[in-house]
């Protein structure tokens, strides 16, 4: 179709709509997506599927997708801070929704009054239950609901852009609006003034595909692997100590009947990452999850909330994610426990983390294009001046299959 958003790394050319959708599911489904962890907790890189599209029907080049890609950062992750809609029973994506609503309406050449639209409509849509993340019932949904909510989002901005009204009330009507129905009589506030601190605060799941609560429990299990491995027979207790939001979230008992089930479980993480040396998205599919080891080793786990662990992670100071983990055998003995409070796409990890994206980023090209071609884009990384100037078309063009 004329005018048609290319999705990255595919021959689709769709509507822009669609288009969001694809992309912000592709981005969750390579586990490239980088995450925000506070009162609620999310993925920003999600509102990346209405951006992308946005840029390309405006022809905007790099600088200022990334410009507007600070400003959904920095909707989503502000109001993360101090509401909890998880504690609600609701889906992180609602942020995903306002927050590409009201940066698509902009990017669009969408007037003020036109973008308080979008945002009032973002609101009067409510929220996704969080029943596809949780227990028995955790699912792939969880995998697509971003893009549903960045496509939802942008699909509201056009509406806005051709004059659909607006409700000014959508959060303070009584009885009726969003504060009063979803958050029970509790006001929706900003933390703090909007700027670029989510962007500079950001966590990148660098090293391996686990939710992040649980990624600096993984690599204390990877520290473990050679002296529990060739014992894992003999294992009496896996004992892990952790944050509250992570025994909330992924300390999960019970079968585990799916890939998305298991990379969302504290426990599978950790004893696949004891028994292997490692974790990737093979080690959730069935045939690694039928190795009896796993649930023997899961049956042993224990989770408990170390307080200190919750308060360093509530620190907007130090915004650490901190697990420790010690295993003991039948025969009295045990591993030392180890402690890890930061993971490694932290941002007190930057440099640290930087090397290992970058291969993370070559190991992926590999699979889908040319190594002159996975080479040019790497240089890209390498000249930032460079590809700010670039229009996004031209930056989708590298990756074109």
């Amino acid at each position: 179709m004329p005018g048609a958003i290319r999705v990255p790394g595919t021959a689709l050319a769709l509507d822009p709509v669609t288009a969001a959708f694809n992309i912000g599911t592709l981005i969750r489904w390579l586990d490239y997506n980088d995450t925000w962890l506070a009162a609620e907790w999310g993925h920003p890189s999600d509102n990346l599927g209405a951006l992308l599209a946005c840029a390309q029907v405006r022809g905007l080049t790099v600088r200022e997708l990334l410009a507007a890609q600070i400003q959904a950062y920095e909707i989503q992750g502000i109001l993360a801070l101090h509401n909890s809609f998880n504690r609600l029973g609701l889906d992180h994506v609602i942020l995903v929704r306002i927050a590409s609503a009201g940066v698509a309406a902009r990017l669009l050449g969408g007037t003020p009054e036109q973008v308080l639209a979008a945002l009032s409509h973002a609101f009067l849509d409510g929220g996704a239950l969080r029943t596809y993340r949780h227990g028995a019932t955790t699912g792939s949904r969880k995998s697509w609901a971003a893009g549903d909510a960045t496509s939802r989002g942008l699909w509201l901005a056009q509406l806005a852009l051709r004059g659909e009204m607006g409700y000014p009330a959508a959060l303070s009507a009584p009885r009726w609006g969003f504060q009063d129905v979803v958050l029970g009589g509790a006001e929706l506030r900003l933390a703090q003034p909007l700027g670029c601190y989510v962007a500079e605060n950001i966590l990148f799941k660098v090293g391996f595909p686990a939710e992040f609560h649980g990624q600096t429990a993984v690599e204390a299990a990877f520290a473990l692997h050679r002296e529990v491995a060739p014992r894992a027979a003999e294992v009496d207790e896996i004992v892990i100590h952790s944050q509250e939001s992570a025994v909330r979230i992924i300390d999960k008992q019970g079968p585990l009947a799916t890939p998305a089930a298991r990379d969302h479980c504290l426990q599978y993480m950790v004893a696949a990452a004891l028994l292997h040396g490692e974790l990737r998205s093979e080690h959730y599919r069935d045939e690694a999850a039928a190795d009896p080891r796993i649930d023997f080793l899961r049956a042993r786990t224990s989770v408990h909330e170390d307080p200190s662990y919750t308060e360093a992670y509530l620190d907007p100071a130090k915004r650490a994610i901190g697990n420790r983990v010690q295993v003991r055998f039948r025969d009295g003995t045990a591993t030392r426990a180890v402690a890890i409070d930061y993971p490694l796409g932290h941002p007190r990890r930057r440099a640290e983390a930087e090397p290992h994206l970058a291969a993370k980023f070559a190991r992926s090209a590999a699979t889908r294009m040319p190594a002159s071609r996975a080479a040019a884009v790497r240089r890209l990384w390498d000249d930032p001046r460079r590809t700010d100037r670039l229009h996004v078309d031209q930056l989708i063009d590298c990756f074109a299959p």
